[in-house]
Formats: structure tokens, C-alpha cells, sequence
């Protein structure tokens, strides 16, 4: 059964949060601050992690920095919630590795149809024992990791996943729609956003070899 841990500074959210996963078959342990979590993260890793950015000690996104740059912790999946027309914070989480978002006030459906998404694709990558060589870059799906000439590149689960359709299809120019549909598999605000966003990041991670990475105007990407 999936853990799903809960950081909400707001005691109302955070019960309704719980509740609602609950209520679909998945553990659920409550968090108010980034200190509280932190401390249950040195005893167990959850499947996934739900993360409000305003809180009390650190915000959202200086927690999300911090998990992306622990090995341990840094291929955990991450929904942020945002408050309601924060584009800003959307942003900075998509660019720091979060794997989606909600904004406030969001319907429990919602909330949990995106929970169950994440995780079915985490569990989908986690399966997938293929090799896939493009030049220098290896991606290994039985142990969910991606090596630039040997050396392992450390990557968040959307950037993986991102990876390995653009490598499955090389050569192939892939929509912003289809990538949204293959690696996040639901409608998604600000799509387009979302995609170039996870490019950026992947880029930097690949160093030498982002370049192989193309951008089609108009149209999407593809790797060469």
C-alpha cells in the first residue's frame, strides 16, 4: 500500500487531505512544518510526498530544493499545492523538480485522481526493465537510473520519465500533447509550461549531451 506523506500547516487541509486518501486505499502521515518531515524522512521514504508551499518554518520550495538535492529523497514524486493564482510559485516548483501541482481551493477528485496518476507511473517506471542507449546516455528502466558515459545522472521521476519517451521515440518529433498525455497522462493547466519547464531542467542534468535534445518550433521535441 502506497504512503502518501502530507506537509500542511493548515489543520482543516491537512484532515481533509488525509481523509480523502484514505478513503482511496493509501496510508497517509501528517506533517505542519519541514523540520517534522524531515525527521520522519531519516526513518522511512514515502511513495509520494504532498507539499504546500506556504508553511511555517520554510516554504514549499526551499523543502522541494532540499529533497531534489538528497540522492535519498530525490526520486520521490512531489505534488505541490499552490495557492490560487500563484503562477509564480508554479513555476519556480516545476523548474526545482515538482512532478505536478493543485491550487487552492481544489476538489478532493481532483486531488486524488492526480495522487493515483503519479503513482501508477512511478509503479510503471519501477517495472520496466528496459535498456535504452541514445550516444553517451544509458537509461536503465530495471533500476530506474540514467548514466552519461558510466557516471550516474541523478534525475526526478518526471525527468526520467520524460527521458525515456524521448529516447523510446528518437529521431521522432514528439508534440507537447503527446508528451503530456505519454508522461503525465491527464489534462494539465498550463501544459506547455509544464513540458518546456521539465526540458530545461533535464537539459542541465544531461550537460554535454543536451544538445541532443531539439527543440521543433511549433511543434515539441525530439532526441537525435
Amino acid at each position: 500500500m502506497a504512503t502518501i506523506y502530507i506537509v500542511e500547516d493548515d489543520t482543516n487541509i491537512r484532515e481533509i487531505e488525509r481523509y480523502a486518501l484514505k478513503n482511496s486505499g493509501y496510508e497517509a502521515e501528517e506533517f505542519s512544518c519541514g523540520a517534522d518531515l524531515f525527521a520522519r524522512l531519516a526513518e522511512t521514504l514515502p511513495s509520494l510526498i504532498l507539499l504546500d508551499i506556504m508553511l511555517p518554518d520554510e516554504d514549499g520550495l526551499d523543502i522541494l530544493a532540499k529533497l531534489r538535492a538528497d540522492k535519498a529523497t530525490a526520486a520521490i514524486p512531489v505534488i505541490m499545492v499552490t495557492a490560487k493564482g500563484s503562477e509564480i510559485d508554479k513555476v519556480k516548483g516545476l523548474d526545482l523538480g515538482a512532478d505536478d501541482y493543485v491550487t487552492k481551493p481544489f476538489g478532493i477528485m481532483e486531488l486524488v485522481s492526480r495522487v493515483k496518476a503519479l503513482l501508477r507511473r512511478a509503479g510503471t517506471a519501477e517495472t520496466d526493465g528496459t535498456k535504452i542507449q541514445c550516444g553517451g546516455i544509458l537509461l536503465d528502466g530495471e533500476k530506474h537510473a540514467v548514466f552519461l558515459d558510466g557516471t550516474p545522472c541523478e534525475l526526478t521521476y518526471k525527468e526520467f520519465e520524460l527521458l525515456k519517451y524521448l529516447m523510446v521515440n528518437q529521431g521522432i518529433v514528439l508534440s507537447r500533447d503527446k508528451i503530456m498525455d505519454q508522461v503525465w497522462g491527464f489534462e494539465y493547466e498550463g501544459e506547455s509550461r509544464t513540458v518546456d519547464m521539465h526540458i530545461k531542467t533535464l537539459r542541465q542534468k544531461l550537460g554535454e549531451y543536451a544538445s541532443g535534445i531539439r527543440t521543433v518550433r511549433n511543434v515539441g521535441y525530439m532526441i537525435e
